[in-house]
């Protein structure tokens, strides 16, 4: 049975790290590489490191910082934000990246998604999908961290995903992110019942229960969580001990 996951997320601008609340993110949490270093030591089975400003600002990702992060990180390393070619690709993954994230660009490029898995497979290509809901209760994809719709249901888009070649779904929920009242199990349960990879929960992760929720519950196969680990005493291997307290297969060294 495969080991459920738990998936520090790193939200990385300029020259540090931040969170906030709803995509909202300016609060200075730390720099990048003593995280990663904490990381390693604390039994994490990923993480996933995100430049939330190179899309808004049209550039590629910064290969040389990522090269430096991949140098100190013993865990796989997923990385996002500003990839929208071919070769944005291929030099994170010479830089020591172990999968890359794909969000904005697979809107208005979706053979990114195909072309990547054909040559690097899908176990590299994690598909990222920010949700938000709408007045009327409907759940809406949004692109460019969460400033523009894309008229598309996160489901549909989910199933569209996989079948251009995605190996996993990232789902985060805007209007949860950073706020940890626990992430929404309508929105996880929705992909999950159309998808036949990997989805990872992301947005809202306040307890161990949440995450439990999320797993049980509406059928992640891993969660990423940011505020928990930066604003409690709460820890990733702490979460997996809950986790398989509760019958949930993960993996613990001891």
């Amino acid at each position: 049975m495969l080991k459920t996951r738990v998936i520090p997320t790193l939200l990385w601008k300029d020259l540090g790290l931040v969170k906030g609340i709803g995509f909202d993110s300016w609060r200075r949490v730390g720099t990048v590489l003593p995280s990663i270093k904490v990381y390693n030591t604390r039994e994490v089975d990923e993480l996933i490191l995100v430049d939330i400003t190179a899309t808004g600002e049209a550039r590629e990702p910064d290969y040389d910082s990522v090269e430096e992060f991949c140098a100190e990180c013993f865990v796989p390393l997923t990385v996002g934000g500003g990839i929208s070619s071919m070769d944005h690709i291929t030099r994170l993954l010479r830089a020591g990246a172990d999968k890359v994230s794909i969000n904005s660009a697979a809107y208005s490029r979706p053979t990114l998604v195909q072309e990547a898995s054909a040559r690097f497979g899908a176990q590299c290509i994690v598909a990222s999908i920010d949700a938000r809901r709408m007045p009327d209760g409907s759940l809406e994809c949004h692109s460019h961290r969460g400033s523009r719709p894309e008229r598309r249901h996160p489901a549909d888009w989910a199933v569209e995903l996989e079948k251009l070649g995605a190996g996993e779904i990232l789902i985060t929920s805007i209007d949860r992110d950073g706020t940890m009242l626990g992430y929404d199990l309508e929105l996880i349960q929705e992909l999950t019942a159309v998808v036949t990879i990997p989805v990872i929960a992301s947005g809202g992760a306040g307890n161990y229960n949440h995450m439990l929720h999320a797993v049980r519950d509406a059928g992640a196969s891993a969660v990423a969580a940011a505020s928990i680990f930066h604003f409690t005493e709460q820890t990733p291997l702490e979460a997996k001990k809950h986790l398989d307290a509760h019958g949930i297969p993960v993996r613990l060294l001891a």
